[in-house]
């Protein structure tokens, strides 16, 4: 009889996603291939939950003694009544990514901005006092622009809704003592903050397959080599956005890492130990590519 090398045993802790739909999810993989070479006893699973019985999952995980949660569409911003506590980045964006139970207590992070740092440090890129122009209002680009904020970014946000886009900026600006200016997404505008920018960061679906033949609405000629685009869209991963920043001589990357690293700063609040961000990202991209 074949030995299963990584066994379930009454001891395994059990960590799960909650989103409605989520067969869809990469997390499983990713994180059941960074617990396995963490070396920690426990299984990754996917729960699809309805909104409506959110806080009946919920009640229940906590009286399972579940290793730990993570929550995604829909259920970000309804999970935050149904915690005893939220962490200052959790309260900035306004969105629960991650669950950790303490007893019968459960604290509800965030873990994109922490992520997103560290992706775009991974990628070789230091934002700290860098003139950065996020595209987006939305809540990618809350987490983000948190992240970035706190780096002391000299940030200008477009975004299609110029009121929405205002709101969010003075929000923030008062929270974190920033500065950040707002634009029109509009390719004329967009050109002068784009050529004086050392990064351009994409939180908008424009690109995202399957309207993998879209960019947000960025000028060609506003590319340029001293820039560094990140494009938090990971599917596809060679985005029409990264491929015409290329072609201009900027650099670029997907939003790949920052999936795997919000997801290792998850296992690390769950476990307190240092999870493989580089693995993460290489179990996403094998996924996505069609891999087993």
């Amino acid at each position: 009889m074949e030995v299963d090398p990584y066994p379930v045993s009454g001891m395994s802790r059990v960590f799960c996603v909650l989103g409605h739909p989520v067969g869809h999810s990469v997390s499983p993989a990713m994180q059941n291939a960074a617990l396995r070479r963490m070396g920690i006893d426990g299984i990754y699973v996917a729960f699809d939950v309805p909104p409506e019985g959110l806080p009946e999952a919920v009640k229940g995980l906590r009286a399972l003694g579940i290793g730990g949660v993570n929550c995604t569409i829909p259920h970000k911003e309804a999970v935050i009544p149904l915690v005893d506590e939220l962490s200052p980045d959790a309260e900035l964006i306004g969105a629960v990514n991650t669950l950790v139970f303490q007893g019968r207590r459960i604290t509800g992070h965030n873990t994109d901005a922490p992520g997103f740092l560290s992706a775009v440090r991974a990628a070789g890129v230091e934002p700290a006092g860098k003139r950065i122009v996020v595209l987006g209002a939305g809540g990618a680009a809350r987490a983000v622009l948190v992240a970035l904020a706190r780096c002391g970014a000299e940030i200008v946000l477009a975004n299609r809704t110029l009121s929405r886009g205002q709101e969010l900026a003075a929000e923030l600006n008062e929270k974190l003592g920033g500065a950040i200016r707002v634009l029109p997404l509009q390719a004329s505008l967009l050109r002068d903050a784009t050529r004086e920018a050392d990064l351009l960061v994409n939180t908008t679906a424009a690109g995202m397959s399957p309207q993998s033949d879209t960019m947000p609405d960025v000028p060609e000629d506003a590319f340029h080599a001293g820039l560094f685009v990140y494009d938090l869209v990971y599917n596809p991963h060679e985005t029409r956005l990264l491929r015409t920043a290329r072609s201009r001589g900027a650099r670029g990357t997907h939003g790949a890492g920052m999936l795997a690293h919000q997801g290792a700063v998850a296992l690390e609040l769950w476990t307190g130990v240092p999870a493989p961000a580089g693995l993460m990202e290489e179990v996403v991209l094998e996924r996505l590519s069609g891999g087993s």
